[in-house]
């Protein structure tokens, strides 16, 4: 199967930047699409729009950078505001996969509402710590939560995430409390 070019996605597709949205220039008789359908569907699993195109399935942000830049991007493309099916043009960037992941939401599981700052209730102080490459970092264990904070948003400044996160949750904490030293 030869690799897919720009032309023959825009002979396939109809990217629209300012919506994100692809909409079918040709039947597809296996899929039961037509032209003028808008296509792709979201992966319940992962939350990523998918389109397939010669019975290969591609993440559609990944198309909208061939069909705008004419190249599939070596790493990753980001969604900016974190909405992983929103691929408006404006939304996109090309990043590395460390930044990509800097980038991530807040888990499920998060309970102080700050990325890498929990509480240890052995120890009953807030715990700071930051993820680098994989390894995990501790930033030590703060009598109050601000100090956790801050000592997270300056790991985040010292190795370089403010240049991947979009919207960092230690810096929007300490800028609501109006407790930026920055």
């Amino acid at each position: 199967m030869p690799k897919l070019t720009q032309k023959r996605l825009k002979e396939l597709l109809h990217y629209e930047p300012e919506i994100g949205i692809f909409t079918r220039l040709t039947t597809v008789s296996n899929y039961k699409a037509k032209k003028g359908d808008i296509a792709g569907c979201i992966n319940k699993r992962d939350g990523y729009k998918r389109i397939v195109i010669d019975s290969k399935s591609y993440k559609s942000a990944r198309l909208a950078w061939l069909y705008v830049e004419g190249y599939f991007p070596e790493n990753d493309v980001d969604h900016k505001n974190r909405i992983r099916h929103d691929d408006r043009w404006e939304n996109l960037r090309h990043v590395s996969r460390q930044c990509n992941i800097r980038n991530c939401g807040i888990s499920k599981r998060n309970k102080s509402g700050i990325i890498g700052v929990d509480w240890d209730k052995d120890r009953r102080k807030w715990r700071s710590q930051i993820n680098i490459f994989g390894k995990i970092f501790n930033l030590g264990r703060f009598k109050n939560k601000v100090d956790a904070v801050r000592a997270r948003w300056r790991a985040e400044v010292k190795h370089g995430f403010p240049n991947c996160n979009s919207t960092s949750t230690a810096y929007l904490y300490l800028n609501n409390k109006k407790l930026c030293d920055f």
